[in-house]
């Protein structure tokens, strides 16, 4: 972890002064429910134990990922939301497997959604919320850690991956 002494409360030291995340993940869960009423797809896949296991794990691990990087991110003393000041860059905990593991197990829990509700919707959305997470707070964001935090943030960038 590494601190930044000049943290301030102005917007140009914010990735985004929008919290695009939250707002595009309830977008994609209306947007699956909304579409599998209007635009039916018949789910694909076998409705059998193993599926379940499956679709029960990646919302076991959703909620894993998220629970441990909220707690290292409160440990740090950092914000937690999107539109917030990051005042140190977190490296440990699930940040020292990927980059965003918030968004990560928020794309499980609809794939995990995506089993319970047997709504193929759910599997799409999920592409698309990764992708706009991706355009409208990551890429942002990573141009703020990098002004931010400089050298130390490009080496954690060139060792961590990004989603997996």
């Amino acid at each position: 972890m590494t601190s930044d002494p000049t943290t301030s409360n102005d917007s140009s030291a914010r990735a985004n002064s929008f919290p695009w995340p939250p707002v595009l993940y309830v977008g994609a869960i209306v947007a699956a429910f909304a579409l599998d009423w209007a635009l039916p797809i018949a789910w694909p896949g076998i409705d059998d134990t193993a599926a379940r296991l499956l679709g029960y794990s990646f919302g076991i691990a959703s909620i894993v990922l998220v629970v441990w990087a909220i707690v290292e991110l409160r440990r740090a003393n950092t914000t937690v939301m999107p539109d917030g000041i990051s005042s140190t860059l977190v490296t440990t905990g699930p940040y020292s497997y990927f980059r965003n593991p918030i968004y990560l197990g928020e794309v499980l829990l609809l794939f995990c959604a995506a089993e319970i509700t047997k709504n193929v919707w759910f599997v799409i959305v999920a592409f698309v919320f990764a992708a706009l997470v991706t355009v409208l707070q990551i890429l942002p964001e990573e141009r703020h850690l990098t002004a931010r935090f400089g050298e130390a943030y490009e080496k954690y960038r060139s060792r961590t991956r990004r989603w997996i």
